[in-house]
């Protein structure tokens, strides 16, 4: 079966710097050779530390930026070199949703103007039927057809996020990439618009690509979850399989640093050495092996490629077989405080679910 999105050796180098005759002299290395896949309806995970080539990824499959090698093939015709009114027809099928609902919404236009929009570019409606169809798209959301006429500015951050997520679905896609979605949002707004999404993709059956650094978030609406570390994706894996065994060391930082919300559970935590290397700079070899306990002379000289062992658990590290078991994540526990901290959870999804269709 062919995938939605098939990302093969995609990379994207920006030039830093340039000699006196404007030939480029020094480069920055956001997304290196990075290759993954996405189905029809699944939802993928992106998650890594800032400046780790999420975002930029993220566009680059949008075609928002132009790679500097490899190949994407968007149902199974490669899309890296279109260009006028190809590109302009791939537009439709594959949208972006904003880390910041304000900055991505014209403050002159009002929302039924920006609905609108794209309605009339890709000329998906009659005159006559736009109105009804931007009152379809606000309800689909969770909004008010009478918000149509209100400017964004007159909108909580929870309600302009609603209205990115509806101007994303106005021209009905297949595709959509939402970049930190929700990491603008307040906790309870969060859990609202992630159960909004998880809704919308299951009656539309939309596929999506959600590049967080949360990963609890992440846990939650992610079929599957691809980590990434300075440009590079370092393992990949469904999220019950990672979130029970991660086999790379940084995935196991990451997870350890989820905090636990339980009264007496600590959480082990595996600490990183250093700060993130310069993607202008990065090392040779494997580029975590600046902060890896378990660092060798292999790792410093090669660089291991992301392989797998028969299952879609892959991981690029040359002795995730020969690590110590990874420290169990913290259960809810037991007792009274647990019992009532289980019952507080559980009251707090079902107020999420019940308010998925409520302006937040």
């Amino acid at each position: 079966m062919i995938p939605l999105l098939d990302v093969s050796g995609l990379s994207k180098r920006f030039v830093v710097r340039s000699n006196w005759y404007g030939r480029p002299t020094h480069h920055l290395s956001a997304v290196d050779g990075i290759s993954f896949t996405l189905a029809a309806g699944e939802t993928l995970g992106l998650v890594g530390e800032s400046g780790c080539g999420k975002s930029t990824t993220g566009r680059l499959v949008l075609r928002l930026l132009e790679p500097s090698a490899g190949t994407i093939r968007y149902d199974g015709r490669d899309i890296t070199t279109l260009e006028g009114s190809s590109l302009r027809d791939l537009r439709r099928e594959m949208q972006l949703v904003f880390q910041d609902p304000y900055a991505s919404l014209n403050p002159r236009m009002t929302v039924g103007d920006i609905l609108t929009e794209p309605l009339m570019l890709h000329g998906l409606a009659p005159p006559a039927m736009r109105g009804q169809r931007v009152a379809d798209l606000l309800q689909m959301v969770g909004l008010s057809p009478q918000h149509a006429r209100r400017y964004p500015h007159e909108f909580s951050g929870g309600q302009r996020q609603r209205i990115g997520i509806a101007r994303a679905l106005a021209v009905e896609p297949n595709l959509i990439v939402a970049d930190e979605a929700v990491s603008a949002l307040d906790v309870s707004v969060q859990a609202q618009v992630l159960n909004l999404l998880k809704n919308l993709q299951a009656r539309l059956g939309i596929a999506l690509i959600f590049i967080a650094h949360d990963l609890a978030v992440v846990r939650h609406i992610a079929d599957r979850i691809a980590v990434m570390y300075l440009g590079r994706i370092v393992e990949i894996a469904q999220t019950r399989a990672l979130f029970a065994a991660p086999r790379h060391p940084y995935t196991r930082a990451l997870l350890s640093a989820i905090p636990v919300p339980v009264p007496g559970v600590r959480q082990q935590r595996e600490m990183l050495a250093g700060d993130v290397p310069s993607p202008i700079n990065p090392p040779s070899g494997c580029r975590f092996h600046t902060r890896c306990a378990f660092a060798t002379d292999l790792c410093r000289k090669e660089g291991p490629e992301l392989s797998g062992d028969g299952t879609d658990h892959q991981v690029a590290c040359h002795h995730w077989g020969g690590l110590p078991a990874a420290a169990p994540l913290p259960s809810s526990g037991s007792g009274p405080e647990a019992e009532r901290l289980a019952r507080l959870q559980a009251q707090f999804v079902r107020t999420a679910d019940n308010q998925t269709n409520m302006p937040a």
